[in-house]
């Protein structure tokens, strides 16, 4: 029962296949050149964040810090994963060391036992499962092990691949401070934690907690979007779940919701869109087609890079009389071309929601959701509400897996570049129309309550 909690979580993120648990030096080398030979050949544009001469430098580093004759998953995984990192881009990754961090527990494994959220460069107490109630919601820690918060980030985010500081805080919140602290710093028994408390700076010595007992059975993920429709005085509130699965089942919910929602007469909907891990564009399609008064599409520019690593990845794991994946076969090595989608047509009249339409986003947006609530404020179809997401509404990512040979350890890669509908390329998340910042990711709903008094207000 215990470890259904964490397969959930990491089901989306991470490969479930046994690895060995101990691999050879030359093998963690070879993998090495193997994952940057990869991401050259098959990465959209591997250098499009980090210059070359960087990666250069990254990589001569990593080859040399490789000493022992032998080193575990973990520490192979946390080597590689700095390469795929320093790419900065948040779809080319190698996922948190899931079967590591399993083993660590099953083995009776201790954690750190307070959750953080980051917020206007401070690091607040997200959530305390510790023995020291001082330590509650909203205090801000200064400094852990004798490292400021700014360390201590200096350490953790050449782990995390994302294009900026911004969303690899994001990411390091729902992957949690606690997993992550692990990950980096290893087992410890206790830590040293100061905190501002009455705007005095108290230290406190915290103990770990057992993984399982202590950490994951009393907590609830950040990314948390389920299928949900109901009705708050007179408001829709319409959260889609996850942008990805069962396509069928997910059609079936919405085609229902909207149905609800014509009968229910209300004027005013909310589309909730946060802690969502994103998925496909099919998906979010369907939903604005609900939304929509003409026919519409979810990029203005989609462009894909083609390279023999991809074909023969291709030929092996997907469907070749797929249109899309047989694209890239018909294409040069090393070609970007473009490929179409067909404009997506709106529902008919009679099934359409003609009222206002408020879309919820935050930090925790990511990928496809980023991209669907910039589809909607771009084309006018309703109002973005919330806090700038981390993920960037132009993106690399339409991603595809692959296995290191020697060690099997699986990393993503872009292959896709797509550009948001209103053809912006700024690097920067999708900013809402009505700001309201997502306080500590917790329980009280700063977003979606500040906007229900809006609307009351506008009644």
């Amino acid at each position: 029962m215990r470890s259904v909690f964490l397969f959930l979580f990491f089901a989306s993120f991470s490969c479930f296949a046994q690895l060995s648990s101990r691999f050879s030096k030359e093998q963690v080398l070879s993998d090495l050149k193997s994952l940057r030979s990869s991401l050259e050949e098959a990465h959209y544009d591997m250098y499009v964040y980090t210059p070359r001469k960087t990666i250069d430098s990254i990589y001569q580093e990593l080859s040399s810090s490789v000493k022992e004759d032998s080193l575990s998953l973990l520490e192979t995984t946390n080597l590689l994963q700095r390469l795929t990192s320093a790419v900065n881009n948040g779809h080319t990754e190698i996922f948190f060391p899931i079967q590591s961090y399993l083993t660590y527990a099953e083995g009776g494994g201790t954690i750190f036992p307070i959750e953080i959220a980051f917020e206007n460069d401070r690091a607040l107490i997200r959530k305390n499962w510790s023995d020291i109630p001082e330590l509650e919601p909203g205090t801000e820690i200064i400094s852990i092990d004798e490292m400021s918060i700014s360390e201590l980030l200096e350490n953790i985010h050449p782990q995390v691949s994302a294009e900026r500081n911004y969303f690899k805080n994001a990411k390091i919140e729902f992957y949690s401070i606690p997993r992550m602290y692990w990950q980096v710093f290893g087992e410890k028994e206790n830590f040293s934690v100061e905190a501002r408390i009455d705007g005095k700076i108290k230290k406190y010595q915290v103990n770990a907690v057992k993984v399982f007992e202590g950490y994951e059975g009393k907590r609830s993920e950040v990314l948390n979007a389920s299928m949900q429709l109901k009705f708050v005085d007179g408001v829709a509130y319409l959260n889609p779940g996850d942008l990805f699965g069962d396509e069928d089942k997910y059609r079936k919910f919405i085609d229902s919701s909207f149905a609800a929602i014509q009968e229910s007469k209300a004027s005013n909907l909310i589309i909730d869109l946060r802690n969502n891990q994103g998925g496909n564009d099919s998906f979010g399609d369907y939903m604005v087609s609900y939304i929509a008064d003409k026919p519409f599409q979810w990029s203005s520019d989609f462009t894909l890079k083609t390279s023999s690593f991809l074909k023969d990845n291709i030929r092996k794991t997907r469907d070749t009389t797929s249109a899309f994946w047989s694209s890239a076969l018909t294409h040069e090595d090393g070609e970007i071309y473009p490929y179409e989608f067909e404009p997506f047509q709106p529902q008919p009249v009679e099934k359409r929601f003609e009222g206002k339409v408020y879309v919820l986003v935050n930090r925790q947006s990511h990928s496809q959701s980023t991209v669907t609530a910039s589809q909607i404020q771009d084309y006018g179809f309703g109002t973005i509400v919330g806090e700038e997401t981390g993920e960037f509404p132009t993106l690399y990512a339409s991603v595809f897996k692959f296995q290191l040979p020697e060690t099997g350890i699986e990393v993503q890669v872009s292959k896709g570049y797509m550009v948001r509908v209103n053809g912006s390329r700024e690097a920067r998340g999708l900013v809402p129309d009505i700001f309201i910042q997502d306080h500590l990711l917790d329980e009280q709903d700063e977003i979606l309550e500040g906007l229900l008094e809006k609307i009351n207000a506008d009644r």
